[in-house]
């Protein structure tokens, strides 16, 4: 589709992690820097406050490896989605956006990179008289044998066909499956990216191969 450049050329551009769907940053292109982007697969902005081009993490090496990019229903606006080597932010932030101007109290706000942050902090910053943070102390050991207690508890729940209390069992387990990869140092994103490799493996091979 023809894209909508405003009068001084400029496009403005969403940046978005490839694997959280976290919003990072927006920032503009014009028509060069987003020919730039295309060819060297890395967001390529137009600064505007100092007026030339600007390639991202070109001084702090925080560069940002372009996975898509897609325009809105106008074609004045779009949305890249990336890898991100570092944080967004000059701050030092994962993201740009970080200053809470609104919190719905109606709305409970639920991600698994949220959650897996919140599980992680409880290991960095322990909590007296927080469960996470007991997990963590008793070790791998008490964490593997939670995993495999609320994996009989989700297969229990799924053989008497009770969606309810299967959904329970399922969220039960999953938290501590993400309080086993913070121990491991497993990622939201090493979990995705798997995923995402799986469509081009063969099933009879993966098999082999887990044997």
């Amino acid at each position: 589709m023809e894209l909508k450049f405003d009068e001084k050329g400029l496009i403005p551009v969403i940046v978005q992690d490839h694997y959280t769907k976290e919003v990072l940053t927006l920032a503009y292109m014009n028509a060069e820097t987003l020919a730039l982007t295309i060819a060297e697969k890395r967001t390529v902005f137009w600064s505007r406050s100092r007026q030339e081009i600007w390639r991202k993490g070109e001084t702090s090496g925080n560069t940002q490896q372009v996975v898509s990019i897609t325009a809105d229903c106008d074609g004045d606006a779009l949305v890249v989605e990336v890898i991100k080597k570092g944080p967004a932010c000059h701050t030092g932030a994962e993201s740009c956006f970080f200053n809470s101007v609104y919190l719905s109290d109606e709305v409970r706000q639920f991600s698994w990179q949220g959650l897996y942050e919140l599980i992680r902090g409880r290991k960095t910053q322990p909590k007296e008289g927080s469960y996470t943070t007991y997990l963590f102390e008793k070790g791998i050991e008490k964490i593997l044998k939670k995993v495999g207690e609320e994996s009989t508890e989700v297969i229990i729940a799924g053989a008497k066909k009770d969606k309810e209390e299967t959904i329970y069992e399922i969220a039960d387990l999953a938290y501590h499956v993400l309080v086993l990869m913070v121990e491991l140092g497993i990622s939201v994103e090493d979990i995705t990216r798997e995923e995402e490799k799986r469509h081009v493996i063969d099933h009879k091979v993966k098999q082999e191969r887990m044997q």
